[in-house]
């Protein structure tokens, strides 16, 4: 078993060698910004979001807090904080999610389906 740093590099390496632009803060990688398109045959088709990372200490274990950077108009994403209410990563995560599943299979669908 590989150790919580160990995993936060893999996973952060994965993310910037995907399709997605990841721009680091601090030059560490605990906080970070990714360029996020909306999904295709949504409201969102079109848009482009930065979405802000910040990796707790205990991570994986401990899941990353998610925020929209920009303006979006969503139920499930407050508007002044742009912090993103989901259960999957508020209180259901799990060490066997990555920062992957958050940008290709997590935000896509909170976007295709709101929870009002």
């Amino acid at each position: 078993m590989s150790s919580p740093s160990k995993r936060r590099e893999m996973d952060v390496m994965k993310l910037m060698m995907s399709d997605y632009s990841v721009e680091t803060i601090n030059d560490g990688l605990n906080e970070f910004n990714v360029e996020f398109h909306g999904p295709k045959e949504s409201l969102y088709e079109g848009g482009v979001w930065k979405i802000r990372v910040e990796l707790p200490d205990a991570y994986p274990y401990k899941s990353p807090s998610i925020g929209f950077v920009n303006k979006i108009f969503h139920p499930n994403v407050d508007e002044l904080s742009g912090s993103v209410c989901l259960d999957v990563i508020n209180q259901s995560w799990s060490p066997m999610f990555d920062l992957l599943n958050i940008f290709e299979v997590f935000l896509p669908q909170l976007l295709l389906y709101p929870n009002p």
